[in-house]
């Protein structure tokens, strides 16, 4: 029996094997994405439906158009809300970019103790929102906080309430989500800075430029996509923010600190107004919309040039 004879029986079985173990991925994977499809589209097209319906207490079928829409713009507390989403989302995000930019670029310098740091900075991360409001919630109570602290060593003049003034709780939220979420920019940037070309910075310090004019001149601008997609992460984080509102202030006082997540569960489950809790909800995905479509058509612009031009 020759060699030839031997080796194409061993190939023939082999190849249907190999079909059996290339169907493994995708029977592991089916399920997760079968879940994913009907989390994402059949429940959002019915969140729709619902938004178009009479629906209060328990989901009808009656059809009232965008009566829903309507009556949601017209509530003074959506509009507040909405509001409040966007102040937050701009000082939130400039807030936690600058301090976690500028977190990355000390700790760039190679400094002692380098992991420690960077395990000290990340340590909010790894802290729900819910514990992180519920902690700074202790910090800004003027009874047991900060205030009674220092009033406690001596300045008794000293006020730091921020949470019971309605005219402040929107920044003490601000302040605690710029807390929670400026370690996680500063881990991004930082893997930026460090994967920048060692010969580029190189060049610029033989050309005499100085750390500061190396670090805005050659540094940021190569890592400037990086700074998109912590922009667009961050605003995802702000448009869904619910249990960091609702363990520090729970959207008072009054109204002042509400937000559209607070606003949607008021509606729902303590009103029974599902029709116009569903609109609220859209109103929410259309504004998470706005941010993730234009980046996913840039991500795909850029993937072809860069295929066009590799």
């Amino acid at each position: 029996m020759s060699t030839r004879d031997l080796t194409v029986p061993v190939a023939a079985t082999a190849t249907p094997w190999r079909q059996r173990l290339g169907t493994i991925p995708i029977l592991v994977l089916a399920p997760s994405l079968a879940a994913s499809f009907i989390y994402v589209f059949v429940f959002t097209l019915w969140t729709l439906y619902l938004s178009l319906s009479s629906s209060s207490l328990m989901p009808t079928y009656g059809f009232v158009g965008l009566d829903n829409y309507a009556s949601l713009w017209a509530n003074r507390r959506w509009n507040i809300a909405y509001t409040n989403l966007f102040l937050f989302s701009g000082f939130y995000i400039v807030g936690s970019m600058a301090i976690g930019l500028l977190l990355a670029i000390l700790i760039d310098q190679r400094v002692r103790g380098e992991a420690v740091w960077r395990t000290i900075f990340l340590y909010p991360l790894a802290v729900s929102f819910i514990v992180t409001g519920t902690v700074w919630s202790w910090l800004y109570n003027p009874v047991d906080g900060i205030q009674a602290f220092v009033r406690g060593l001596g300045w008794t003049d000293f006020s730091f309430a921020l949470t019971a003034n309605r005219n402040t709780a929107i920044y003490a939220v601000i302040i605690t989500g710029i807390w929670q979420s400026s370690g996680f920019a500063m881990a991004l940037f930082l893997a930026g800075l460090r994967s920048v070309d060692p010969d580029l910075i190189k060049a610029a310090q033989i050309d005499g430029a100085s750390v500061s004019r190396t670090y805005r001149k050659v540094i940021l601008p190569t890592i400037a996509p990086i700074f998109l997609a912590v922009a667009v992460i961050q605003i995802q984080f702000a448009i869904k923010t619910f249990d960091l509102v609702a363990a520090l202030t729970r959207g008072g006082p009054g109204v002042s600190t509400t937000f559209p997540a607070i606003y949607v569960y008021d509606l729902m489950f303590q009103r029974g107004q599902i029709g116009e809790g569903a609109a609220a909800a859209m109103m929410m995905l259309a504004a998470l919309a706005v941010v993730l479509v234009p980046y996913s058509l840039w991500i795909v612009w850029r993937r072809r040039a860069e295929g066009r031009n590799g």
